[in-house]
């Protein structure tokens, strides 16, 4: 028996041919903002679906599944866009995590067919929702693990094996970038460790800069020494924590000399700690131009994920550098600045600064 379909209500603000042509393009940015369906086969779909593109004159559009579905037509089975509203893209995304928690995860074909949708949908939904790719996310997690494990004063080996890595040279390849030290120095907080300190006045109030032989691994901007130095401890509980005595006074005079405006770029080699997704977020802020400015929004687009600006926010705000990343060079996208670890009130200063020297330059030249 054939189902009677209702007539179609348009999408608003947008005639017909338009949303033809926009359905045309497969963007799946699209998604959501209106459903397509097909008279011939009585059934909706996304905008970007993959399916064969229908005869236009057996198309007709509608503003939400809702309105699809009053009108009597059924899902896609092949884009499933029940799944194009955020919401139910995070509980598909939240339900896929506890399959790739597990100390067994599912292989990614597996985990898609019991949350209902294709390994390539699982992936996208990721990365819209997290900002991440299922792999990164497993990547994340396993170091979490492996870090846990460390701290617990597991064996590097029992560690490693308890984390879910296959072998020791899988871990060492990633740990130098992952780990910004190898997981034998990071084990218990650092133990084995030397960090070297400096607490300084700077045009910005007190600045910590401390480092391991490796590279930068700390800058922090505070009120008070001893606040600066027990964040410093937290970090690495077991470490040996040294004031220094000058071999850091080259990465000191080159920050104070940033901070007064003479030199616009800092390249000073960093040790730090960061998730996959978290370091692509710090190279990207390390390309914006001193003197200039970019949107949480900007900054997740730059690295691929647009749909992850409150993940790039999220990795600023556990930005271990203050400055040499500069992270007080991202705002939102109405202008306005934010939150900044070292206090609003020094962004606007570093921000300020900057610009005048930027002015500056441009009028010389």
């Amino acid at each position: 028996m054939s189902m009677k379909l209702l007539e179609p209500v348009t999408a608003p603000d947008m005639d017909d041919e338009a949303l033809w042509e926009l359905c045309r393009s497969r963007d799946t940015n699209l998604d959501g903002m209106f459903f397509v369906a097909v008279k011939s086969t009585g059934v909706y779909c996304r905008p970007s679906c993959s399916s064969r593109t229908p005869k236009r004159e057996n198309v007709v559009f509608f503003p939400d599944i809702e309105a699809a579905e009053a009108a009597g037509f059924r899902a896609c089975m092949r884009c499933h866009p029940r799944l194009a509203s955020p919401d139910a893209a995070a509980e598909v995304v939240r339900q896929a995590c506890e399959y790739l928690d597990e100390d067994e995860p599912l292989r990614l074909p597996e985990i898609g067919r019991r949350v209902g949708v294709n390994a390539s949908q699982l992936q996208r939904m990721f990365k819209r929702t997290l900002g991440l790719t299922p792999g990164q996310y497993s990547e994340g997690r396993r170091l979490q693990r492996l870090k846990g494990g460390l701290r617990n004063g597991h064996s590097v080996t029992r560690a490693l094996y308890d984390a879910g890595y296959s072998s020791s040279s899988r871990l060492y390849e990633s740990a130098g970038e992952q780990l910004g030290m190898t997981p034998a120095t990071y084990r218990k907080g650092g133990r084995g460790m030397t960090i070297r300190y400096q607490i300084f006045e700077s045009p910005l109030g007190r600045l910590l800069i401390a480092g391991t032989e490796r590279g930068v691994c700390a800058v922090q901007l505070g009120d008070a020494e001893a606040e600066l130095g027990m964040a410093l401890r937290g970090e690495f509980p077991e470490a040996v924590i040294l004031p220094d005595k000058g071999a850091l006074s080259g990465w000191v005079s080159q920050i104070l000399e940033h901070l007064n405006g003479v030199r616009p770029r800092l390249d000073l080699p960093l040790d730090i700690q960061g998730t996959a997704f978290q370091l692509r977020v710090w190279r990207a802020l390390r390309d914006i131009a001193y003197g200039a400015t970019r949107s949480y929004a900007e900054i997740a687009e730059a690295i691929g994920n647009p749909k992850a600006a409150r993940a790039v926010g999220n990795a600023c705000h556990n930005n271990p550098v203050a400055i040499v990343i500069p992270c007080h060079r991202v705002v939102r996208s109405n202008g306005d600045l934010g939150g900044y670890g070292g206090g609003v009130h020094r962004k606007q200063k570093m921000l300020d600064k900057e610009r005048a020297v930027s002015e500056l330059e441009q009028k010389a030249g």
